[in-house]
């Protein structure tokens, strides 16, 4: 019988996880023999829950689209379905001008769907409104081949507008500035719609009124937001995968450094190190590189130099999760959002701050008010000269004052990610085609994760399982189908007479 094929998943993560999962899946002697690497000495990358006043308390993402068809997928085959639950609460606030501004209904990246709560808010001055506006009635812009968030929306909704509703959006969710950032590769959709429309806002609200025709209703600002969470903290999801890749024969390796990537006549072998020492190298018909674009970079160095290099040129931000635990009592603020974002022009270390009390039932019991606040994002070093002690003060003395805090905290915890999310900058596409060709002579050898498309969950499970699918494919080709069996030869049709031989050219 022959072999079943090995495949190398490098990289704990959740793309590398999901991936492993996929893989081992179906019947027994159809799955390739999966090994999982991974270099630090747990499973989850940025998937962390600890316990933090008598709660179960995610210090990295802590919420996933429920609408991406690829995670109901992954949870139903995992029994987490039953354990999806929603935010207890709905909007948020932007911090601008020392106060909370309630963040207008309706917002896509910034973009307004409507005015009407954009005015309301005072977020935006009149004159800011006013201007916003002007994308109803502005001529349509032309744009490069790959612009900037920047050069797509600054033009169309002026200047107050982007800095206080674009950049602390994409903020929050990339730790990135909108200058620097790919419209194609960030906001996609936002980014077809001005090549397609010559308003966007007109094109958002034509898209809401057919959003809400198919659904027979109108869709009010209470709709929710689509993001959900798990009821014992994400690190539930984790534990689920790292259970049936067990159960399913998968070799899991933790505190397993890949050193470096070679061919060989019989696929590829990955040099590696523990504790600093080597060990013994491991080889396998196809390998899946699910570690940061950076690390796949060194792996990759010495096999195929020219996609390392368009690797090295997705850069990474450094960012950092603070949770901060107060009395009850002490927080004078009445908690109705799910929290708040901070523009960069408002010179705070704080980028984001989540009311996690507020924004999950879960989280809501006991004696404790918990907070997540974000620091760092693309051009912002200073949190990384504190000190756990020294950033738990300063964030504290930038949310004290929003929440009417009377008390230093009770209980904190600091989490710093190094290099955690990847810039989707200008020419982001073009780097990929790049990686894509250089990649073509490699077969057998892959790549996903955060660094390329969909910086979420959602987007990491669905590449996990395209990718999956496309391995399985290659290991496993679909037999072709058998040749049709030539047709049974036609009786031979009767000589016509004479004179029709002689018209078609027959000897007399």
């Amino acid at each position: 019988m022959q072999a079943r094929p090995r495949v190398l998943v490098v990289g704990g993560g959740i793309s590398g996880l999901v991936t492993a999962y996929l893989l081992s899946q179906g019947p027994p002697a159809q799955r390739p023999r999966v090994t999982l690497l991974e270099t630090a000495d747990r499973l989850g990358g940025k998937i962390r829950t600890i316990e933090l006043a008598g709660h179960r308390v995610d210090l990295g993402p802590d919420a996933f689209l429920a609408r991406s068809e690829p995670m109901r997928r992954l949870l139903a085959g995992l029994g987490l379905t039953g354990h999806v639950v929603g935010p207890a609460t709905s909007g948020a606030y932007v911090y601008s001008g020392g106060r909370l501004r309630r963040l207008p209904a309706g917002m896509i990246f910034g973009v307004p769907e409507r005015l009407t709560p954009l005015l309301r808010s005072r977020l935006l001055s009149p004159a800011g409104t006013v201007r916003a506006g002007l994308d109803l009635v502005l001529p349509r812009t032309r744009l490069p081949e790959d612009p900037s968030v920047g050069e797509l929306l600054r033009p169309r909704f002026g200047e107050q507008a982007f800095d206080r509703l674009v950049e602390p959006l994409l903020g929050g969710v990339h730790a990135g500035r909108a200058d620097l950032l790919s419209a194609r590769s960030t906001v996609p959709e936002i980014e077809a719609l001005a090549r397609g429309n010559r308003s966007i806002y007109l094109a958002l609200r034509r898209a809401r009124l057919a959003r809400e025709r198919r659904a027979g209703r109108p869709l009010t600002t209470a709709a929710p937001t689509g993001l959900v969470t798990l009821d014992n903290g994400l690190g539930t999801l984790v534990d689920a995968l790292a259970a049936h890749l067990v159960q399913a024969g998968v070799l899991v390796r933790t505190g397993v450094q890949a050193v470096r990537l070679e061919r060989t006549e019989e696929g590829y072998r990955l040099a590696l190190s523990a504790a600093g020492a080597p060990v013994d190298p491991v080889s396998a018909d196809a390998v899946v590189l699910a570690t940061p674009a950076y690390a796949s970079a060194e792996l990759l160095s010495e096999l195929a130099p020219r996609a390392a290099a368009a690797l090295r040129e997705i850069d990474y931000v450094d960012v950092a999760s603070v949770v901060l635990a107060y009395p009850r009592a002490a927080v004078t603020r009445r908690l109705d959002a799910t929290g708040f974002l901070v523009p960069p022009g408002e010179g705070q270390l704080v980028v984001g701050c989540s009311w996690l009390t507020a924004k999950w039932g879960h989280l809501a019991h006991g004696p404790m008010i918990l907070v997540r606040a974000q620091v760092g994002r693309a051009g912002d070093h200073r949190w990384m000269a504190h000190e756990d002690d020294a950033l738990i003060a300063a964030v504290h003395s930038e949310v004290a004052p929003v929440l009417g805090v009377s008390c230093s905290p009770e209980l904190a915890y600091v989490q710093r990610w190094p290099r955690a999310l990847p810039q989707y900058a200008v020419g982001h596409e073009r780097r990929l085609g790049q990686l894509q060709a250089e990649l073509a002579d490699l077969a057998g050898v892959y790549l996903t994760g955060a660094g390329y498309r969909g910086v979420g969950l959602a987007g990491c499970v669905a590449q996990a399982e395209q990718l999956a699918a496309l391995v399985l494919g290659t290991l496993h080709p679909a037999p072709e189908p058998p040749a049709p069996e030539p047709p049974a030869p036609e009786p031979p049709a009767p000589e016509p007479p004479a004179p029709d031989r002689a018209r078609e050219g027959a000897p007399t």
